[in-house]
């Protein structure tokens, strides 16, 4: 991965009590993640996201300490981060956007499963913000979710961010703050199994993502308020795409409001802007006509200007290199907002070993398929020459580039399409859980039911017709065996996420935190609740979450 110098001047901590969940609010511009004040730690309070409604555990009760004494948390490991803004090079294109130091991605974080992690996030934006850590059963008060396990990071705070490293695999951590993430911050969280199975002589570490961030004056911000208006609004839209609304405010959202959060970049806030230094709103960015088969029709929403391998743009790849005959790890992240990337490498073949952290029966393939939030691990054998990593953005016509370079010969063209794209691709339904990982037989002992509802027209994505309320809990006990059965009742595919747990697919399937669920179909997950607290469970499409397709489940106390 790249690794431009990094800014590491951290702000002073400063301890503040903080307030709870926020009360219900009154208007539809109350959209997004936050939240309420910030600290050093959770902030109890009768009312606070150190606390739980009457008959949940509370993120910082006992029975969470409790399961993270169990993790038996080993030697530490510290890291400190700085959210701040900053210019990024995209390779040949500088944006300005906010970054974990002066990066794209955030530089990585290597530990060791045992491990304790104590990260010391300080917040240089201009707006609140946390740190969700994607994929990990963690202790619930540092899972990072303003409003409900924490109050967010204001500007100028800082917050520790401390949890035993259960098991090994790929991670990644970002915002849960607005659309935040859909800027760049995010990096990958690599845990390493102290008694690695896997034998390699190389690992890369691939992140993808979708760019829009000081693109002609646009911002996540912006094309949230812009597709909030549902597709009513584009009749009103002007050239510029601003449609008479205030650049990248992302609160002037209709059907699919939340109560009781507040937006990082409504209107008067600062950072409210349409750019980190304030530019207009920039273009319309809505998609209409974004098709694909594999994805079940719409495959997107939003005409995202860049697609990115590790922060490049393809006419300035990164560069891998290796030896032929290498054996390769490569640990596959879609960091992305709202595309899935199809993957291949040209000329080989690649064997998957890993999703979402949790090892399967090796299978052979020639591409695979991530869904937002999604991670594979391959392992492939370098042949001599120079070969393309291509992620094609799944039904919006473009494409990410990468480089692995083992020998001579000229660097693959940026548009260049490998014929493994097309060839035999295995999807996560098609995968076996190694028997090691594989969840014991056992009925479950509680379904929740979650259909997926909605749709761009009015941009009312739920839950159950239901707008996500942070005050909604779907209740779970500990002990239990429980089935998410998600059955999705719109025209679109949703790469459902669960936080703080790994469910298994149906007959013995993968262990995952993130699954696509096509339109029109139906997918039944299992998990032990095993990691009491109160857990998120939403879409990876980051501008589905924040127009109202996420909930909570809570564990009875």
């Amino acid at each position: 991965m790249r690794t431009p110098t990094r800014r590491t001047v951290l702000a002073a901590a400063l301890a503040a009590a903080g307030t709870g969940l926020l009360t219900a609010c009154s208007t539809d511009s109350m959209k997004g993640m936050d939240h309420g004040s910030t600290g050093r730690g959770p902030t109890p309070g009768p009312s606070g996201p150190g606390t739980a409604p009457a008959g949940f555990v509370a993120p910082n009760g006992p029975e969470v300490a409790a399961a993270e004494a169990g993790r038996n948390p080993g030697p530490e490991r510290k890291v400190a981060l700085t959210a701040t803004e900053t210019t990024l090079d995209l390779g040949g294109r500088t944006v300005r956007s906010w970054a974990y130091g002066d990066r794209l991605p955030g530089r990585e974080i290597r530990a060791t499963a045992g491990d304790t992690l104590a990260v010391t996030l300080a917040n240089h934006l201009p707006q609140p913000t946390s740190l969700h850590w994607h994929g990990l059963a963690l202790r619930n008060d540092m899972d990072g979710v303003p409003g409900v396990t924490q109050a967010a990071v204001k500007p100028g705070a800082s917050f520790d961010y401390r949890f035993a490293l259960g098991h090994p695999g790929t991670y990644w951590f970002h915002p849960h703050a607005g659309v935040q993430q859909d800027r760049g911050l995010y990096a990958p969280l690599i845990v390493e199994d102290p008694k690695e199975p896997l034998g390699y002589d190389k690992e890369w570490v691939v992140v993808l993502d979708d760019w829009v961030d000081g693109v002609d004056g646009s911002t996540p911000d912006a094309v949230l308020a812009e597709l909030a208006k549902g597709m009513a609004g584009m009749a009103g839209m002007d050239g510029s795409g601003a449609s008479g609304a205030s650049g990248g405010s992302g609160g002037t959202a209709g059907a699919g409001g939340h109560s009781g959060h507040d937006m990082p970049g409504m209107p008067g806030m600062p950072g409210a802007s349409g750019s980190a230094s304030g530019a207009p709103a920039g273009p319309a960015r809505m998609l209409m006509g974004a098709r694909s088969p594999l994805l079940g029709g719409d495959a997107g929403d939003v005409s995202y200007p860049y697609h990115l391998v590790n922060g490049r743009l393809a006419t300035a790849p990164e560069t891998f290199t290796a030896k032929p005959g290498d054996r390769i790890r490569i640990r596959l992240i879609n960091a992305g907002g709202d595309t899935a990337y199809r993957v291949a490498l040209g000329g080989h073949e690649l064997t998957v070993t890993h999703t979402d952290g949790f090892p399967v029966e090796p299978a052979a393939t020639q591409a695979l398929l991530l869904g937002m939030g999604e991670r594979y691990d391959v392992l492939v054998t370098a042949k001599d020459g120079a070969f393309p990593l291509t992620a094609l953005a799944e039904g919006k016509g473009a494409t990410a580039l990468a480089v692995l370079r083992t020998g001579g010969g000229a660097a693959p063209d940026a548009s260049v399409r490998p014929a493994e794209l097309d060839g035999r691709l295995v999807t996560a339904g098609q995968l076996k859980a190694d028997p090691s990982v594989r969840l014991a037989a056992k009925s479950p002992d509680r379904t929740v039911r979650l259909e997926l509802t909605g749709g761009m027209e009015k941009a009312d994505w739920a839950f159950n017709g239901r707008a996500y309320d942070p005050a909604q809990r779907y209740p779970v006990a500990a002990g239990e065996r429980v089935r998410l059965e998600f059955r999705n009742s719109t025209d679109m595919w949703h790469p459902v996420h669960l936080h703080g747990h790994s469910f298994a697919l149906p007959g013995d399937g993968p262990r995952k935190d993130t699954a696509i669920v096509l339109p029109g179909a139906a997918l039944a997950v299992d998990f032990d609740a095993d990691n009491p607290g109160l857990w998120m469970v939403h879409c990876h499409n980051v501008y589905h979450a924040e127009t109202g397709m996420m909930t909570v489940l809570g564990y009875r106390a």
